[in-house]
């Protein structure tokens, strides 16, 4: 029996598109946001930090997700493959995050209540 040698390439245009339009809107609430500022984003904190940074946060993390879901073509791939790339990246990312914070809020207050002085 003869393969046929043939391939049927479909376009992905639309795809792109809709990628392109997701990610853009994305971004778009990003701006609008870092421009206006909502008081109560602003004024509201959650676990030591903004209810605003809380949601660029999120937001990164979503456009990171899905330019990896849909340009690294990790939809196609195997259940398992998909779960180690996105969860290791999701703890990587958690950990990194919690080291930040907690360093930061360190330092400010060695800066604060300490003997060093903000004289950079």
């Amino acid at each position: 029996m003869a393969h046929s040698t043939t391939h049927h390439h479909e376009s992905n245009t639309k795809r792109i598109w809709f990628v392109f339009a997701l990610l853009s809107v994305v971004t778009i609430v990003e701006v609008i946001l870092g421009i206006i500022k909502p008081d109560f984003l602003v004024d509201t904190t959650f676990l030591a930090m903004k209810l605003l940074n809380w949601i660029f946060i999120i937001l990164t993390i979503y456009k990171a997700y899905y330019i990896a879901w849909a340009f690294m073509h990790l939809e196609g791939e195997s259940k398992g493959l998909r779960r180690a790339v996105v969860w290791s990246s999701i703890f990587l990312i958690s950990y990194l995050m919690f080291i930040l914070l907690t360093e930061g809020d360190y330092i400010f207050d060695v800066y604060k209540n300490g003997q060093v002085a903000w004289d950079f």
